[in-house]
């Protein structure tokens, strides 16, 4: 028998008679409701079926992009209430409290609040997705396990520190600190963080993630102080650190899994005036290198593909930290990773491990530099080398001697544009005639955000067509989702290394280097800003730098 809301559906056209029947078949099969086996399949939207439903029902609906809950609603409830039913709070009038469910004929929550807490509730309905991301932004993430963990362990919230698997997605029955830990990190790879710091001041914590290169900070419980010495044991033990050194900082790793995905922890424990600070790098153990994904402009792109195919020489790829210079790296080495090359790399650390090729990671408290290790490496018989990072005159050095005995070699430097490499390396004391002679080119490079697809919009902005994002779930309101490369590349033409002999200013380097038609960093991000790729803020925001060396 069709129920009158679900004639709604019908006569609204959200859906068909026969779409209705296979769905209740359906959801009697899997033991759950109709709405959710609609929304599962595919059927209807859940914004567009519980509306409707709204309207037959005459209640309200809610959306929280639209909707701020009231603070005072926000408090009425417990973390652990919301979260065991999945409801949310929306407002708290003298004793009536307006409550966005999203399950129209489950009356439970409702019933628990009226008796229990004593507030005569009224419904309205919203999304489900949008009940759960707003019960973590307004009670913080993993706050309901803070809750019972402090009700169930009284004083004792580091008694659950025990070794368990890493499956992030392991639901204990218990409440424990090891299950805080785990909807901290699940959370954060789910919103695509790459970094986690963990910080500690006299009365508070704070919880900051890395999203697309910014740092954005993360609600948490105000509880979760008193947890915080349990929760970085936990991490330690993770990372198979000493949980009982609290005076000197710590480096460790481990990796854990969400389904099928596994991801490796660069753990980083650092001792503060408060307590122990905690940083945690994010990296899949599985990453698709590639050219084509870099970004770079079709003329670009061109380039360096050119210059990855030479016999010997060297290519340095330069920027500030979190420019993307490793990920390019290994771009150009998975391109090149072929059965008839033998493929070397030192680093520091080794980020990403491909197979195919042998990897070094340097180790200074047993003497094991870049230098000492690329001296080692070269009785190994390789045809190409990756040197993470040229810091010094020794390195320098032996670097151009690989390249002049025939090796293609690439590394980077850290300077703001292609042009100061160069000078980067006539001040660590190496010999013009050697830059000239070894080095194929310095490509420098950012990282811009992109503007999010599911939410772009085209304004003028000084008289060019720009975009921008509006703000949306799928980009957590930011605008942005995901990064691409813009980038300089510098060639060592004859004009350039008449230069470099000369010792040449970086300012007139850069000068001849775009008479020779060089794409600045900027003009590749004002292409980028014309496609509708990114915004003139971002590319404001990361070439700033570059500005003391143009005219």
């Amino acid at each position: 028998m069709i129920k009158e809301w679900q004639t709604v559906l019908i006569d609204e056209g959200l859906l068909t008679a026969r779409q209705l029947e296979k769905a209740v078949a359906l959801s009697r099969e899997r033991n759950e409701s109709l709405i959710k086996t609609l929304v599962r399949q595919g059927v209807v939207s859940e914004d567009k079926l519980l509306r409707a439903v709204a309207r037959q029902q005459g209640i309200g609906f809610v959306s929280f992009r639209e909707v701020q809950p009231e603070s005072a609603a926000v408090a009425g409830l417990t973390a652990r209430f919301v979260a065991h039913y999945r409801v949310m709070p929306v407002r708290l009038e003298a004793n009536r409290l307006m409550l966005a469910v999203a399950n129209p004929f489950d009356q439970a929550a409702i019933e628990d609040i009226e008796s229990s807490q004593g507030y005569r509730v009224e419904r309205v309905l919203a999304c489900e997705g949008d009940i759960l991301d707003a019960i973590r932004i307004h009670y913080g993430v993993g706050a309901e396990t803070v809750e019972r963990i402090l009700a169930d362990q009284p004083g004792q919230a580091g008694a659950s520190q025990v070794e368990e698997s890493h499956d992030l997605e392991h639901k204990a029955d218990e409440s424990s600190v090891i299950k805080l830990v785990n909807q901290l990190l699940h959370q954060a790879i789910t919103d695509r963080a790459t970094d986690i710091h963990f910080e500690v001041y006299r009365d508070d914590i704070l919880l900051r993630r890395r999203i697309d290169g910014i740092l954005y900070d993360t609600m948490v419980s105000k509880n979760m102080v008193s947890l915080y010495p349990a929760i970085i044991s936990r991490i330690k033990l993770m990372a198979g650190l000493n949980i009982v050194e609290r005076r000197m900082p710590q480096d460790g790793r481990a990796r854990v899994n969400i389904g099928h995905y596994q991801y490796d922890l660069r753990v980083s424990v650092v001792p503060s005036v408060h307590g122990e600070n905690v940083v945690i790098r994010i990296l899949p153990t599985t990453m698709l290198f590639s050219l084509e994904q870099l970004g770079l402009s079709e003329r670009n792109s061109h380039i360096l593909t050119e210059l990855i195919q030479l016999p010997h020489g060297i290519v340095f790829v330069t920027g500030p930290t979190g420019s993307g210079k490793s990920t390019t790296l290994y771009a150009c080495l998975t391109r090149l990773n072929t059965r008839d090359h033998k493929i070397i790399t030192i680093e520091d650390p080794v980020e990403y491990e491909i197979k195919g090729i042998m990897q070094t990671q340097v180790n200074p408290r047993i003497d094991l530099t870049f230098a000492r290790a690329l001296r080692s490496m070269l009785r190994h018989d390789p045809d190409i080398m990756m040197v993470g990072e040229v810091r010094d005159r020794e390195t320098a050095e032996i670097t151009i001697q690989t390249a002049l005995t025939g090796h293609l070699v690439f590394s980077t430097l850290h300077t703001n544009d292609a042009a100061s490499a160069a000078i980067r390396l006539l001040d660590m004391g190496v010999d013009p005639y050697l830059i000239a002679s070894t080095v194929r080119a310095f490509m420098a490079q950012r990282l811009v955000r992109v503007v999010c697809e599911h939410c772009r919009e085209w304004v003028e902005i000084g008289g060019r067509r720009c975009s921008r994002g509006r703000g949306c779930d799928q980009c957590g309101k930011t605008g942005y989702r995901g990064r691409v490369a813009i980038s300089e590349i510098l060639q060592l033409l004859p004009e350039i290394q008449d230069l470099i002999l000369r010792r040449a200013s970086a300012r007139d380097i850069r000068r001849k280097a775009v008479e020779l038609g060089m794409q600045t960093l900027a003009g590749d991000g004002w292409d980028k800003i014309a496609k509708g790729i990114t915004t003139v803020d971002e590319v404001t925001r990361v070439t700033f730098d570059t500005l003391a060396n143009t005219d």
